[in-house]
């Protein structure tokens, strides 16, 4: 019963968009009017989108830091009603190692939550046969810790730990067992408490499930994970583009029955999700407590202002106590009627420093096109620029571990210059003028991995316009492969 009703309703948001975005404002700017932020911008005479553009300003993590300072502190109705004493630890900004997002109670159960539902659901309506209900979903979480009186880490962790009582009949491992913050301690007591479950489905990042997954299998022996749980039919999936890594879950889980459904659940929300198998872009869900804005350069337009086939940076208002604030992702419509996008990268992971304005998509896309003409299969990637100098051009370096090593280095370098070109007419002049071809540097398996772990992350930094991260993680090589020749 709750599963058809749940479809009507994200038939009826489909159909209705603009409708149920204005209802979203009007919820939120309710709740909002008692805060000591809806104070200050005068959130209770608010009516209209226009009136609401117009007097509360966009922030960024910088401008919006210190409500959170306040939140944190233990101050109650600061942006969101009542107390809030959970925090998502994210990546960082310039200034910052880490970040922290507010997330309250009712996101976490009408949006972050809630998402997962809705993609049981539509499993559901696309596959009446599914047994996605007879097992158990093995969910890879984070790591959490007590901060005073609030609860601070990895979003999954968090979500993990409230959900613990509700969800215990439908997913694994343990909760204790999920949030161990060891990686190494963490797989070792997954795979020996849950090789024996019935698993039906995973969910988490690619590079942190792949590495578990591989473990899994040390473990039990085993030479695929059909072997270990035959009913396996659905990875949920997000954090990063998955294309680079479906040629190594389609070995490690040889089924024509495995569905790949991409999710978009940040530590700001959950806004998107695949509405049906094996698409490559994901249904914007409107009815999860969030207002979507979209910036276009300085132009700033609500849903019903964007086009297909651009991409623009989000800005959201939601449930969480964020207004007006810019999440620092980019996305492009792939469709307006639904509204469908694709995760464009992030607003500060590009390459702009020879006007080439590399963003994450194109290197995407032009990898995978680089992998289906050589065979190889790439696990992780970052890309940073090479300067110029009176004797050089500039280039690319790209940091590449291989899943799969291409059988000729220069030929998988050629192929991924020229699909470099076809998806970035920028790119493309510059390599004629002041680019020289990009500079390939293969990497041993498991680094990128192991400086995640060392430093804190949960992503490899894509693109970046300077080499800091480059510096580090070559930094962090030469340390590793000094204490291997020592020993």
């Amino acid at each position: 019963m709750w599963f058809s009703q749940r479809m009507r309703d994200i038939d009826f948001f489909r159909r209705h968009p603009a409708q149920v975005q204005q209802r979203m404002l009007r919820e939120l700017l309710e709740r909002g009017r008692g805060t000591a932020f809806g104070r200050e911008y005068g959130v209770a005479a608010i009516r209209t989108p226009e009136r609401f553009a117009a007097s509360v300003p966009v922030s960024d993590y910088e401008a919006f830091k210190p409500w959170i300072g306040r939140m944190m502190a233990g101050e109650r109705n600061v942006t969101a009603p009542g107390r809030v004493d959970l925090f998502a630890r994210s990546s960082g900004t310039t200034s910052d190692r880490s970040k922290y997002i507010p997330v309250t109670r009712r996101s976490l159960w009408h949006n972050h939550t809630l998402g997962m539902r809705d993609l049981a659901t539509l499993v559901a309506a696309a596959d009446p046969q599914t047994k996605l209900f007879d097992g158990k979903t093995l969910t890879l979480g984070g790591s959490c810790r007590r901060e005073g009186r609030n609860l601070v880490g990895d979003l999954s962790a968090l979500l993990i730990h409230e959900t613990a009582l509700v969800s215990r009949w439908v997913r694994a491992p343990k909760s204790e067992t999920a949030i161990i913050a060891d990686f190494d301690r963490k797989a070792e007591a997954i795979s020996r408490e849950c090789a024996g479950e019935r698993i039906v489905a995973f969910a988490g990042v690619p590079s942190w499930n792949l590495a578990l997954m591989r473990r899994v299998l040390e473990y039990t022996g085993k030479k695929n994970l059909l072997e270990v749980w035959p009913e396996l039919e659905l990875f949920a999936h997000g954090g990063v583009e998955f294309a680079p890594y479906r040629r190594s879950f389609e070995a490690l889980i040889p089924s024509s029955r495995m569905r790949y459904m991409e999710t978009y659940n940040a530590s700001e929300g959950f806004f998107a999700l695949a509405d049906e198998p094996q698409r490559d872009d994901m249904l914007l869900m409107l009815d999860y407590g969030t207002y979507y804005e979209f910036r276009d350069g300085e132009r700033i337009v609500p849903l019903e202002g964007v086009e297909a086939g651009r991409s623009y940076a989000m800005l959201i208002t939601s449930n969480n106590g964020l207004w007006r604030y810019e999440i620092g992702d980019r996305v492009e419509f792939t469709s307006t009627d639904p509204y469908r996008i694709r995760f464009a990268g992030r607003t500060r992971q590009y390459i702009n420093v020879f006007g080439e304005e590399l963003i994450v998509d194109n290197a995407d896309r032009a990898l995978l096109e680089a992998c289906r003409r050589t065979g190889a299969a790439v696990a992780e990637y970052s890309v940073a620029p090479c300067y110029m100098s009176l004797e050089e051009r500039g280039a690319h370096e790209w940091l590449v571990e291989f899943e799969h090593e291409p059988s000729d280095m220069a030929a998988f370098a050629a192929a991924l210059d020229e699909a470099l070109r076809a998806v970035n007419s920028d790119y493309d002049a510059k390599r004629r003028t002041t680019l020289d071809a990009q500079r390939i540097v293969p990497v041993a398996p498991g680094t990128f991995l192991a400086w995640m772990r060392a430093r804190g992350k949960n992503k490899v930094p894509r693109l970046a316009n300077d080499r800091h991260a480059a510096e580090d993680i070559e930094r962090f090589m030469a340390e590793n492969n000094k204490v291997k020749s020592e020993t």
